[in-house]
């Protein structure tokens, strides 16, 4: 089994051992503490009239909420038990959902030639994706279409190593990411703007904010991930 199929397996298991209680994943928070924080950065810079995609959409809490704000928004995951969670949880329809690898160009293209320029959202998705992956983003947004990216800081690692050194070990949401081998990848606080300058797609805009989980500390402090965020666009 090489990387891709090894990185693919842990994101299948991970998602058929999660259940489809809100929350249950460590990252999936309600829309209102992140796509709702991020959109007011984005509208300044976005063409409200494109579609959007959420690249790895999860359960597509935060897809459901972009589709208040965009005439279409479509989740797309590289795990079919992720789209399986997304396609359950939205009872109304608000959204699409469809299984991509993102690493897949051609697969990424033909998503493209169907939608036209779209905007993309991108939370927390980079520490634990392919480099090969990064390309999409490019490629979806087109000349018209912006994204925002919310990516983890090198300090996120501390706090959950912190989290995880309590007396009764790591809480049960972090310990199910350690136990399928989605450990954050340490990515350098500079690299992450760079892998879009060199696929030639500026940083409009930029700053810090905290990733919000749904796991809390022994203590009962939520564990908040401190971030980055950036708006793309040519």
């Amino acid at each position: 089994m090489d990387v891709s199929e090894r990185y693919r397996a842990a994101w299948e298991s991970y998602w058929r051992d999660t259940s489809d209680a809100p929350g249950a994943a460590i990252f999936d928070c309600a829309a209102e503490l992140a796509a709702g924080h991020h959109l007011p950065l984005l509208a300044p810079f976005a063409d409200v009239t494109l579609p959007v995609v959420d690249l790895g959409c999860g359960t597509g809490t935060q897809t459901r909420h972009l589709a208040r704000h965009f005439p279409l928004a479509v989740g797309v995951d590289l795990a079919e038990a992720a789209v399986a969670h997304a396609r359950r949880a939205d009872t109304e329809g608000a959204a699409r959902f469809e299984q991509l690898d993102a690493t897949d160009q051609d697969a990424v293209r033909r998503l493209h030639q169907r939608l036209g320029d779209a905007n993309v959202y991108l939370r927390a998705v980079i520490h634990q994706s392919e480099p090969d992956a990064r390309p999409a983003i490019a490629t979806l947004i087109g000349d018209r279409g912006r994204a925002f990216v919310v990516e983890l800081l090198a300090g996120a690692k501390d706090v959950l190593s912190q989290a995880a050194q309590g007396a009764d070990g790591p809480p049960p949401k972090l310990a199910g990411i350690f136990a399928h081998g989605l450990t954050p990848a340490a990515t350098e606080d500079a690299a992450v703007p760079g892998f879009f300058r060199d696929l030639g797609v500026p940083v409009l805009d930029h700053g810090e904010i905290d990733l919000v989980m749904t796991e809390h500390r022994a203590d009962g402090v939520r564990i908040d991930l401190p971030a980055q965020w950036m708006v793309l666009g040519r």
